[in-house]
């Protein structure tokens, strides 16, 4: 099981973490961050996440963690 932690300041909602997670347990959320986009949110239940980590390494502003 993994803990996805995303950094919602350092996220431009790009969304190519959404398409890498193959449960799909990213979507793009509803709230602007400081940089006025809308960023990413985790919207799976605990323990969905496999921890795999291809969200954390497609995410081209390191703004995802993925933790085991």
């Amino acid at each position: 099981m993994g803990k996805v932690v995303i950094n919602i300041d350092y996220c431009k909602g790009c969304e190519l973490c959404t398409t890498a997670c193959a449960k799909k347990l990213l979507k793009i959320g509803t709230q602007f961050n400081k940089n006025g986009y809308y960023a990413v949110e985790y919207c799976g239940e605990d323990g969905a996440c496999t921890g795999c980590a291809l969200c954390a390494e497609m995410c081209p502003d390191i703004a995802i963690e993925v933790w085991k």
